[in-house]
């Protein structure tokens, strides 16, 4: 039986994960092809892969920079992303080729991504008043997005909106891609049988000046490529007006992400990325108006 799917890998620094991760992909039911991004990784991981399909790339280029790097290499019906900490039942793959066969219209499918003590971290992603993509525990078969640690995709679906979002690095790569999908008219499913074990935190550390950075500047561009105007407008202007005010704050939260200095260099970074995220956004295909999808979408 041919493959039908091709599972990337994206890895950087993980020695101590991608063997368990690369042990349950070769136990899967469904044939596929397997092809591991190595993101220039200096802890010995490529040698623990080096039997394997490889492209190891000169510097780190984050999790959506690594897919995007090889998605021309796909010659597959689907595309599965998978992190390298996250380790998918022998039946995972079948169920999601299976659930997307069964509904053409759908063009991604997520897992039940469970935690190391068996608790839900995710069955799809849900889209907030605000515009933050967010893990939802218990979701219908239709979700908003997708969570990209561990789902299948279209191929050409993904290339025909555009692809991955390589310069977002890490971090909303999968709502971005999400809206496009849903913009272009697709849908999103949410496959309860597909289980996957994720050892959270282990490529990146949650709550660290690095992920506020990465997340609060990826929305705002999310939302800039993708969102009604109006909100994109509204959520960039909120964030400004929240920067200027905190130093005349009496209480601030303790969180990374309300630190002025970051703040200040994520209103940077979108300010220099503006131009051309603009242009990202005349190029985003909608035969679904922005405006339905935020309206059907946004804060359920």
């Amino acid at each position: 039986m041919s493959a039908l799917s091709t599972v990337v890998v994206v890895t950087w620094r993980g020695r101590d994960h991608i063997t368990a991760c690369l042990a349950a992909l070769a136990a899967q039911k469904s044939p596929h092809r397997t092809i591991i991004v190595d993101n220039a990784s200096d802890d010995g991981t490529a040698a623990l892969i080096s039997g394997h399909e490889v492209v190891r790339l000169p510097r780190n280029r984050g999790y959506a920079g690594g897919l995007a790097a090889v998605l021309g290499m796909v010659d597959t019906e689907y595309v599965a992303w998978l992190n390298d900490d996250a380790v998918p039942d022998a039946s995972w793959l079948a169920e999601l080729e299976s659930a997307l066969a069964a509904e053409p219209d759908a063009a991604a499918a997520t897992s039940s991504i469970l935690l190391a003590d068996g608790s839900t971290q995710s069955v799809g992603v849900a889209l907030t008043a605000d515009g933050h993509g967010k893990d939802v525990v218990l979701a219908g078969r239709e979700v908003f997005g997708f969570c990209g640690g561990a789902a299948l995709l279209r191929t050409g679906a993904l290339r025909a909106v555009g692809g991955v979002p390589a310069s977002f690095f890490c971090y909303y790569e999968d709502t971005d891609t999400a809206w496009r999908l849903r913009l272009a008219g697709h849908r999103v499913i949410s496959v309860g049988p597909a289980r996957v074990r994720h050892r959270h935190g282990a490529s990146t550390r949650p709550g660290s000046r690095l992920f506020h950075r990465w997340n609060e500047r990826n929305r705002l561009l999310m939302l800039l490529r993708c969102a009604p105007a109006s909100v994109a407008a509204g959520q960039l202007a909120r964030f400004l007006a929240i920067t200027v005010l905190l130093p005349f704050r009496a209480a601030v939260p303790d969180a990374a992400n309300f630190r002025l200095g970051l703040r200040c260099q994520v209103l940077a970074e979108v300010l220099l990325r503006l131009p051309v995220t603009l242009v990202q956004r005349l190029l985003v295909k909608t035969a679904v108006p922005r405006r339905r999808v935020w309206r059907d979408w946004a804060g359920r």
